[in-house]
């Protein structure tokens, strides 16, 4: 007979207790260990899902793409969606998952035989009434609400789709295990239950995965492992841009971005961000700057805003949004001792416009500019773009893709770029613009506010 072990297990990183603590060991997160149980089976083994075989016996050139008919999503897929793979979607509640997805099932279902929708959150009432919002309608997406896995892949294996969506993984279970629908072993073996069904089958699965508060993917972090590429929605829900990051991807570069605007009808596409970031910048007002930020192989014009000011309390604030706090930091203190501008009584606020979230090290030199153009209340060149790390000792240091970042701003209309002197020196092309090499942060406080 089969013998059921119960032991905690953590929601958060999936650490194993035999008895139940108030703090997990492993994470450190508090009240997070819940009681699961295991049914174990004698004489079950997992059988393999194929011989071995020598590499060079093995044909490839099987992984054709095959495109969703939205191009930012097969720009972040690495080309489109590649037979087998698994691919996870996280983002916070109404950000737009299950809206992508449909419009995706709707390119993808026009190439196929058929495309299967699994929702264990809806009934097909309320999916076919956001698809007639969206103006889908398509009798090869077939419809099914289910959240046991065993009744998901039975369907599966009878319809023999040509893709897979399953919204969302937290609300599918399998009978094998007893514990309940979204704890971490249910999450964990129903990912590898569909991970196993996509490579043998070689169907695409889309995943759903909800996020915690931190917006990290709920459950472990094993998830993320299993899955061959992890697609993050990011933006706020009062806005109505979003943007598609690639977190891993087996088929493709990460970091890559794709840019939506929601609207009443669903997604649309950005094709050209930049142009879109710039579009409500300011002229001639002290505090702001445009940087070229890469994302991926993207390259992004993006607009960063800074605004000092005297503080009114005993500490003074530093706030950031969309860059690392304890980068502005850094940065202010490198401005302090290698420009001279004492901010020790001042308030810094940097936000990145169009809520992006950059974590380059070549936006240092913007957070510097910016920060010293509200300072001393001199505007910068709207003309004037700019990129490059800043060292500690001041200096301004080269970063990769320069002659991209130039291109992308020579299209948009800029005319004179403020970068580190050796990438100056490295460029082979200059598209037209002023190319000033700056080698610290005098250099380039010169260059851009006269100082």
């Amino acid at each position: 007979m089969a013998k059921i072990k119960t032991f905690y297990q953590c929601q958060a990183c999936g650490y194993v207790s035999p008895k139940w603590l108030g703090k997990c060991p492993d994470c450190g997160e508090w009240n997070t260990l819940v009681e699961e149980k295991k049914e174990s089976r004698q004489g079950r083994r997992p059988s393999g899902r194929s011989e071995p075989q020598p590499l060079n016996t093995v044909v490839s050139g099987k992984e054709a793409r095959m495109s969703t008919g939205i191009k930012e999503l097969d720009r972040v897929l690495g080309g489109g969606v590649v037979a087998g793979s698994v691919i996870l979607v996280g983002g916070d509640p109404g950000i737009g998952k299950s809206t992508v997805l449909m419009q995706a099932l709707s390119g993808l279902s026009k190439k196929c035989d058929s495309a299967l929708y699994v929702s264990g959150e809806e009934s097909p009432e309320q999916i076919k009434l956001r698809a007639e919002r969206l103006s889908i309608d398509s009798d090869k997406i077939i419809l099914l609400a289910e959240t046991s896995l065993e009744g998901i892949l039975d369907a599966a294996s009878k319809l023999n789709p040509g893709v897979i969506v399953v919204d969302s993984i937290q609300t599918t279970y399998t009978e094998e295990i007893l514990s309940a629908p979204g704890s971490v072993g249910q999450v964990r073996e129903c990912a590898a239950r569909l991970m196993l069904f996509a490579k043998k089958s070689e169907i695409p699965v889309f995943i759903v995965g909800h996020v915690t508060k931190e917006g990290a993917i709920a459950g472990p972090r094993v998830l993320e492992h299993i899955v061959d590429t992890v697609l993050y929605f990011e933006g706020d829900r009062g806005h109505s841009y979003r943007i598609l990051r690639t977190v891993k991807n087996r088929f493709g570069s990460t970091n890559e971005i794709g840019v939506f605007e929601m609207t009443d009808t669903g997604l649309s596409e950005i094709e050209n961000p930049s142009e879109l970031f710039l579009s409500e910048r300011p002229l001639n007002v002290s505090g702001s700057t445009v940087i070229a930020s890469v994302e991926g192989t993207r390259p992004l014009m993006v607009e960063i805003q800074a605004l000092v000011s005297p503080t009114t309390f005993g500490m003074p604030r530093r706030t950031s949004i969309g860059v690392d706090y304890n980068r502005v930091n850094l940065l202010t203190a490198v401005l302090e001792k290698s420009a001279g501008l004492h901010m020790g009584g001042m308030d810094v606020f940097i936000n990145v416009v169009g809520g992006l979230k950059i974590i380059e090290p070549a936006i240092d030199i913007g957070i510097v500019t910016t920060i010293a153009s509200s300072l001393k209340d001199i505007p910068v060149d709207p003309k004037i773009f700019m990129f490059g790390e800043v060292g500690l000792s001041g200096e301004i240091r080269a970063v990769a893709y320069a002659e991209q970042r130039i291109k992308e701003a020579a299209k948009i209309g800029f005319k004179k770029a403020v970068i580190s002197k050796t990438n100056s020196e490295r460029l082979k092309e200059s598209f037209g613009l002023e190319i000033v090499g700056v080698k610290d942060i005098e250099d380039a406080l010169e260059a851009t506010i006269g100082r």
